[in-house]
């Protein structure tokens, strides 16, 4: 029997200095079950590598780990075990993601109980500011920032990890410290990766990329159809595959015969977003259940949402926002099916 849940995504409106924003979104979790229970479980892990790590590539988002500790009223190492990003275990998840001349869209398939559900848009007084749904609050699974540079990540292979950044991590500082798909390559190339990712990254320009990330070694594909669901395809990396990627790989053939078609943005959405397309998935319990739908076009900052499936989608535009002219709600809400 299928039973319809309702799911939920909150927008999160972040501004000022980074110390700032942390104790904003602290205070709120404080007051979130779920947060509360993560604090309850944590052991005193040592986090002096973590410290050091975070503190060389964005001495920003430390301080705001600091604000999200003072505004939870928990100290220093736990926020850094639960938001630093830094050798944290990956739960398995799934990605898609398909650009046009002008847009780039994509799914994200995991489980909803474990799901943030925050689109975060935020305009730091350092950094670039970026539109993007989160993932252990501070990384983002996906964005676009003010420079039109657009990042997805795509879960390959969680077993093979060293200690390093969590992908969620990496793309959230992407959108922070890049202005353009070969600065964006460039920063991939130089940050430590824990686990096996591909990383879609789309700008302003029209450049795309691919990178395959194993902790050991990038590969970087550019300027080609920017279509990506999650296995290697280099020859150097093809080893780090799980042993079962007929899922990625079905999703990657009907990507391509997408390319054929003449896509408006709607259109493309709604092939993402409908959930008898081979793109959306429900096995929620199983973390790899299509949680939202979004586009970004790094033209004109348009962004186009859909939370759950077969939901009406939700259009806003980012520079609008970021002069202060674009007013949004607190809550995008759609449904899911549970099978």
């Amino acid at each position: 029997m299928n039973l319809r849940r309702k799911l939920q995504a909150e927008i999160v409106e972040l501004t000022g200095n980074a110390y700032e924003m942390g104790m904003k979104q602290g205070v709120a979790l404080k007051l979130n079950i779920k947060w509360k229970h993560l604090i309850e479980i944590q052991v005193n892990k040592d986090m002096t590598e973590a410290k050091k790590q975070l503190e060389r590539v964005s001495p920003i988002l430390r301080e705001e780990i600091e604000g999200l500790a003072v505004g939870m009223e928990v100290d220093i190492n736990t926020a850094m075990q639960l938001f630093g990003g830094y050798d944290i275990q990956m739960p398995s998840m799934g990605c898609t993601t398909f650009a046009g001349n002008s847009f780039y869209v994509r799914n994200y398939d995991f489980n909803d109980e474990l799901y943030d559900a925050r689109l975060v848009l935020s305009k730091p007084d350092q950094g670039y500011a970026s539109i993007g749904f989160s993932q252990h609050i501070t990384g983002r699974l996906d964005g676009m920032n003010e420079k039109g540079l657009v990042i997805g990540l795509h879960l390959v292979n969680e077993a093979a990890a060293q200690k390093g950044f969590l992908a969620t991590m990496i793309c959230r500082l992407v959108l922070e410290q890049c202005a353009d798909t070969n600065e964006a390559v460039s920063f991939i190339k130089q940050i430590p990766h824990q686990h096996c990712f591909n990383f879609s990254i789309m700008d302003k320009e029209g450049n795309n990329a691919i990178v395959e990330a194993a902790p050991e070694q990038q590969i970087v594909h550019k300027n080609s159809k920017l279509i990506c669901t999650n296995h290697f395809e280099s020859e150097q990396l093809k080893k780090k595959n799980r042993v079962f990627i007929n899922r990625s790989l079905d999703r990657k053939n009907y990507l391509a015969t997408l390319e054929k078609e003449d896509l408006t943005l709607i259109s493309a959405y709604h092939i993402f977003n409908n959930e008898d397309s081979p793109l959306f998935f429900k096995d929620y319990e199983e973390y790899f259940g299509t949680l939202h739908t979004v586009m970004y076009c790094p033209k004109d900052l348009h962004v186009v949402v859909g939370v759950g499936g077969n939901c009406e989608p939700y259009e806003l535009s980012f520079s609008e926002w970021l002069s202060g002219k674009e007013e949004l709600p607190h809550i995008l809400e759609g449904e899911i099916t549970i099978s």
